[in-house]
């Protein structure tokens, strides 16, 4: 039950607004290759392969169920993996708020207090629409960086389209900014995070505010307007996945789409991916915009394994990639001037 679950987690992951679907359903989908049947590569760990496999053979249910109860459900995971996550790293886990906004704050061990040091600002997954990593995204970065996350609970679409969750994320950055400075802050997000991570940093350099001292872009897209070669042959939501989140925000908007404006000031970069990714394409085509404009951005690619695996699978790539992302942070704080 609890390998059934976790596959489920996966799944939603990948997914974004679940309701109402029959508003939002996307023109009819390619064929999926059957990858689901293709064989694993030998790269993976045993288990990697195992985790692998099992959320390649788990389908979506369909029909979904109304969105509370996916809330609630996935709420209920992340309290059940993140205390097993807490044991694990010893980490303190606060509810609190900044600038009238709700947050967790993950504090490694050692640590009892924000003050005025480095902290990181996470911005949690799950399409825009559910809280899928505030805890599981957060914990091991924490624990292997030694620096307090911050993890933003951002309010959710469809309640609150675009820029709601923007707004908070920015309300939250600003106050950890006052009191520290932004060389100080480094941001990060996976899939919707990822997503809203690029969009506060846009929001910045468009107000000409100081960059933070270095961003993780965590399998996202940078152009919610098109959709990449992964998203039209890998499985992934059968329905628009950003359409709730942006409302009448044109797709186009250079702060929504970042890619779309001036990514020149962006902060160093790390790009984190996997080849059965079906955000594998916008990720990388993020690189190459960043890149190309003189951006010190880094991409990783995982070999056979799924979307924001990192998030919630127990494998040894998950540590490997939770130890990238955690020492690419806490380096360019302490280089950062």
């Amino acid at each position: 039950m609890k390998r059934r679950i976790t596959i489920l987690l996966a799944a939603l992951l990948t997914s974004a607004m679940p309701t109402p679907v029959a508003a939002q359903v996307a023109p009819a989908a390619l064929p999926t290759l059957g990858l689901q049947n293709w064989p694993l590569p030998d790269t993976l760990s045993p288990e990697g392969k195992a985790a692998a496999a099992a959320a390649a053979a788990q389908a979506m249910p369909d029909p979904l169920p109304p969105l509370p109860d996916i809330r609630a459900f996935i709420g209920a995971m992340q309290a059940s993996m993140g205390a097993a996550l807490q044991k694990r790293y010893e980490v303190r886990v606060e509810e609190a708020t900044i600038a009238g906004v709700r947050v967790r704050i993950i504090y490694p061990k050692g640590v009892s207090a924000l003050g005025k040091g480095p902290v990181l600002l996470n911005l949690h997954g799950g399409g825009f629409a559910i809280d899928s990593g505030s805890l599981t995204e957060t914990i091991p970065i924490a624990a292997r960086t030694g620096l307090p996350v911050v993890a933003v609970l951002y309010r959710l679409a469809p309640e609150n389209p675009y820029p709601a969750a923007l707004d908070d994320a920015l309300a939250v950055y600003q106050a950890l900014e006052k009191e520290r400075g932004a060389k100080q802050i480094a941001v990060f997000g996976t899939s919707a995070g990822a997503v809203l991570s690029g969009q506060l940093v846009a929001k910045l350099a468009s107000s000409g505010r100081p960059m933070p001292a270095a961003l993780g872009f965590l399998s996202g897209s940078a152009d919610l307007g098109v959709r990449g070669d992964s998203e039209s042959w890998m499985p992934g939501p059968g329905f628009d996945w950003v359409a709730a989140y942006a409302g009448k925000t044109a797709m186009t908007d250079p702060i929504l789409s970042p890619i779309r404006g001036d990514v020149s000031k962006f902060p160093p970069t790390l790009l984190l991916t996997s080849s059965r990714d079906f955000l594998l394409s916008p990720t990388a085509i993020f690189a190459r915009a960043l890149t190309e404009k003189g951006v010190d951005a880094r991409l990783v690619v995982f070999d056979g394994l799924p979307h924001a695996f990192w998030a919630y699978m127990a494998a040894p790539e998950s540590d490997q990639a939770n130890e990238l992302v955690a020492r690419f942070l806490k380096d360019r704080l302490a280089g950062a001037k």
